[in-house]
């Protein structure tokens, strides 16, 4: 299977994890938001933009080999939360939380897996899973609307949001160019910590 299809796929379904989580926290917090819209679901078929889950990125990953994409944000009522202070925060975060989670507990198989296994095809696709997850969640914990970290970074330092907000659209370029230039050593080191090893695709 061509590499590239793996890469689409295991993007995608971790961020269906990422959305879901986003609803499920919201959700506990009790906001039947995402439930009552079907999004409360790990089925990648509600969750799917035509343009920002199929179209976009595969046209990019197969002409130019990046990949940028998006899944429908899920949807959730922050004045139904019964945190009102910390609720937005916890929902925020959940999503980035997620795919970190994931990482870590991927990343401490892979690490077991590598000194009981010679060296293998499905390592290096579990790597790979590993090191998009930790990318997925540093790239959403950017502080730049529309990302997640902007509304964690709006509920802790509400002055200062005022700031970012004011960017608009540019902040989404922004944080492509902190994605492409700054996160990539970040990930690296935190793929080291969790598995033992140095990625490499």
């Amino acid at each position: 299977m061509d590499v590239r299809f793996f890469l689409y796929l295991v993007i995608i379904l971790s961020a269906v994890f990422h959305e879901y989580a986003h609803g499920w926290v919201a959700y506990r917090l009790g906001d039947t938001t995402a439930k009552d819209a079907g999004r409360l679901t790990l089925n990648p078929i509600p969750h799917i933009d035509l343009w920002g889950t199929i179209i976009v990125p595969l046209f990019l990953l197969f002409t130019s080999g990046i990949f940028i994409g998006w899944a429908k944000p899920v949807p959730y009522n922050p004045y139904n939360l019964r945190d009102q202070k910390y609720g937005s925060l916890k929902v925020g975060v959940a999503g980035p939380a997620t795919n970190l989670m994931l990482a870590l507990i991927l990343g401490l198989i892979l690490r077991v897996l590598v000194a009981a296994v010679d060296p293998s095809i499905f390592l290096e696709l579990l790597a790979l899973i590993v090191y998009i997850n930790i990318f997925l969640g540093l790239f959403n914990l950017i502080p730049f609307p529309p990302l997640d970290g902007s509304k964690v970074f709006a509920d802790l330092f509400p002055r200062q949001w005022q700031y970012f907000m004011k960017l608009g659209f540019a902040g989404i370029f922004l944080a492509l160019l902190v994605a492409f230039f700054l996160l990539p050593p970040v990930a690296q080191f935190i793929f080291w910590i969790f598995t033992g090893q140095q990625f490499a695709l």
